[in-house]
């Protein structure tokens, strides 16, 4: 194993508990130095999860109606408040050792960022960060959304990026407790729908050259 490597797992299409199982897994194995950095991207089926900072009351619909149209909840581990993932959307979670060659979770969340917008600058979509507001923000709102832990300088959850993603799902929730924030995707501001595979191709090579990483595509047997 390479300090510089990270390997990258396309996971398609899965359950959300599953992948949040995948990742304690996979954290553990980070932290006893038996894998390199890690990234997971995924899509889920509708979930809505409430960070550890979350406030119930920006979770605009009860429990009852999340269950009859078919949305799963958690309340999970990440930074932030409530955010919704979904079909269309590109999740990617980060089992990064956050200690080698970062000054702390700040300068870590900001690579994130600058991921995700060289990302877009790929498909003509100029997109910025926002000073003391995390995330990747456009003129028409914010485009993705980046909650993450750290437990023992390891992290785990990540971003979630709109690209075909369902807007609709965004009147249920304050997305991550910011009132008057209104969420965007690439389909909206490109007036059709992107090829997600593309989006991961680009995000794959973006990380590795922002991290300054090797690019290792992995198969989650070959980890687990």
């Amino acid at each position: 194993m390479n300090s510089t490597d990270l390997n990258v797992v396309n996971l398609g299409h899965r359950d959300y508990k599953k992948v949040w199982d995948i990742q304690k897994r996979l954290h553990s194995k980070r932290l006893e130095n038996e894998i390199a950095d890690t990234l997971i991207l995924v899509e889920h089926n509708p979930v809505i999860t409430m960070g550890k900072s979350g406030k119930e009351k920006n979770l605009l619909i009860p429990f009852k109606l999340l269950e009859e149209k078919g949305i799963t909840y958690y309340e999970i581990e990440r930074g932030g408040d409530v955010t919704y993932h979904g079909p269309g959307q590109l999740v990617g979670y980060l089992l990064f050792n956050i200690k080698q060659g970062f000054i702390g979770i700040k300068p870590f969340i900001e690579k994130i960022e600058d991921v995700i917008i060289a990302t877009l600058a790929e498909f003509g979509i100029r997109a910025e960060k926002k000073e003391k507001m995390i995330g990747v923000w456009l003129k028409g709102g914010k485009i993705c959304s980046i909650g993450i832990a750290v437990q023992r300088w390891i992290s785990f959850h990540g971003f979630a990026l709109n690209v075909n993603t369902d807007l609709s799902y965004f009147d249920y929730i304050v997305p991550c407790g910011l009132k008057n924030v209104r969420m965007t995707s690439m389909q909206e501001i490109l007036d059709k729908e992107i090829v997600l595979d593309e989006v991961k191709k680009i995000v794959r090579q973006k990380f590795g050259l922002v991290f300054n990483k090797k690019i290792q595509e992995r198969c989650l047997k070959e980890l687990i």
